[in-house]
């Protein structure tokens, strides 16, 4: 079940692989989470030491966590693999691609984070992408004007 979406990652990038992650978060972040206060839009991933952290995602405090919240904007850790920490740092450093958080989901009792290994799109590629959704848009309506006759 999706919990959030970072719709305007799709948009800014061209997603090349995507990675399956568990986030280390405290019970009132959880909390807040389930209440469905988390935003993805600023958000970026960073490879430090040999461990991967998200930067810029926003987890509202929780209303009645009072000392125990948390910053809303703390740097959080993403849990993964060693070996697919390595492969990720090294097309990072040679190809120039970013870590971007695409959504957060449940996964059995778990909070997830799928991260995207994107790839910046230029303002041609972003205006051929709306090209081709109208075009499509389009066709889509005019199929289904000649199907109701």
């Amino acid at each position: 079940m999706s919990i959030t979406v970072n719709r305007a990652a799709r948009h800014e990038y061209f997603v090349l692989e995507t990675y399956e992650c568990g986030i280390e978060l405290f019970g009132t972040e959880i909390k807040s989470i389930r209440n469905g206060s988390v935003n993805l839009k600023e958000s970026w991933a960073d490879i430090q030491n040999g461990e991967v952290f998200v930067y810029g995602m926003h987890i509202s405090p929780y209303e009645k966590g009072n000392i125990f919240n948390r910053d809303p904007f703390r740097v959080r850790k993403l849990l993964l693999h060693k070996k697919e920490i390595n492969k990720l740092f090294g097309k990072i450093k040679q190809d120039g691609l970013t870590l971007v958080p695409l959504s957060l989901y449940y996964k059995g009792p778990r909070v997830k984070m799928e991260l995207g290994l994107c790839k910046g799109k230029k303002l041609y590629d972003k205006r051929d992408d709306a090209a081709k959704r109208d075009a499509k848009r389009n066709i889509d309506r005019a199929m289904k004007d000649f199907n109701r006759r």
